[in-house]
């Protein structure tokens, strides 16, 4: 991720984009690796479905923000965490080559 991306988001809105957009990538990057190659359809199966949960957790989230928590620390908490998971998907794409 650049910079640019890490830049914390003070909108749900935007921030609900960004996390469709990194996973549609993601999922759209997955699926192409797995027809460049010959890797375990179950290793790819597993890691399209854990995209897609991500997805749905971390819009969740964002929808519905734990009480007692300062709004800015929980969003920034937050956004770190989903670039971590993210950085976590792309190695598990690197080593279905």
């Amino acid at each position: 991720m650049n910079e640019r991306n890490k830049k914390m988001t003070t909108n749900k809105r935007d921030l609900k984009r960004k996390i469709n957009n990194i996973c549609s990538d993601l999922f759209a990057e997955c699926v192409a690796t797995s027809l460049s190659g010959n890797p375990d359809m179950e290793n790819v199966n597993a890691l399209l479905s854990s995209i897609i949960i991500i997805q749905d957790d971390y819009i969740r989230r964002v929808s519905h923000p734990e009480p007692g928590m300062l709004p800015k620390k929980y969003y920034n908490e937050l956004e770190e965490s989903f670039y971590k998971q993210v950085e976590e998907i792309v190695d598990h794409i690197g080593y279905l080559l």
